[in-house]
């Protein structure tokens, strides 16, 4: 399956929460997406990796993902090493995307930057044809994404960019909400969180409205370039 879009994330909950708008509104312009979650988020402190498994499976749907994978890391300790890269290097070539997204460079979850820093790293390497992957047997094909961006998380970096997101943000939050272990439920006996207490929603709502108002839209998702990129018409820059 070949996918215009692949987003990573360390975490199941990730992508939704930094580019889940951004997504719905790419589907909803005819590209296809993917979701790659690094780990199962076993260390986090609400649900279960099964329960999450199952959260991310139907955040996909609501998101109109054509795919949804998850490369079971270890929460916490996978590292930026050849067994990991090669794991990324495999799903790149699998799904050959024109675009990726990243987690930010640098947030306040330490799974974020490593990966980020490691997903950069593996789609320039999956377009060197030295390195040989295989997937049921069969050999793959290099391939390197055109470009890689990192959505923002927790920290308020500023972005190189701000996507317009206006009348996606309903989609984006069901899928936020569908990850129903992790959020805001005055009714939930798990202990709180930094991300449970509905001001952390509210931030959000906050954060996108601000970036909206920034371009004179409704609602706006920011990100962060790994590399310069050109137009060929400034028109498109309006």
């Amino acid at each position: 399956m070949i996918l215009d879009i692949l987003a990573f994330g360390a975490h199941p909950d990730d992508v939704e929460l930094a580019a889940g708008a951004t997504l719905a509104k790419q589907v909803f312009l005819g590209n296809s997406i993917g979701i790659v979650d690094l780990t199962r988020g076993e260390l986090g402190t609400r649900g279960t990796p099964e329960i999450r498994d199952l959260e991310a499976i139907d955040a996909a749907k609501i998101l109109g993902a054509s795919a949804r994978e998850n490369l079971c890391f270890k929460d916490g300790f996978f590292q930026i090493d050849e067994f990991h890269q090669r794991k990324i290097i495999e799903v790149i070539r699998k799904y050959r995307p024109k675009l990726v997204l990243a987690n930010a460079p640098n947030d306040r979850h330490p799974n974020h930057g490593r990966a980020a820093k490691l997903v950069v790293e593996a789609c320039f390497l999956a377009g060197l044809r030295q390195i040989e992957t295989r997937i049921d047997g069969q050999l793959q094909d290099p391939w390197r994404p055109s470009n890689v961006l990192h959505y923002i998380q927790f920290y308020d970096l500023k972005p190189d960019f701000i996507f317009d997101v206006t009348g996606f943000w309903n989609t984006k939050m069901q899928a936020v909400l569908a990850h129903k272990s992790q959020f805001y439920n005055p009714n939930s006996n798990e202990p709180p969180t930094v991300i449970s207490s509905k001001g952390f929603l509210d931030s959000l709502s906050n954060r996108a409205s601000e970036l909206g108002r920034l371009i004179g839209t409704e609602h706006g998702e920011g990100f962060i370039k790994t590399r310069d990129f050109g137009v060929n018409n400034l028109l498109d820059l309006i």
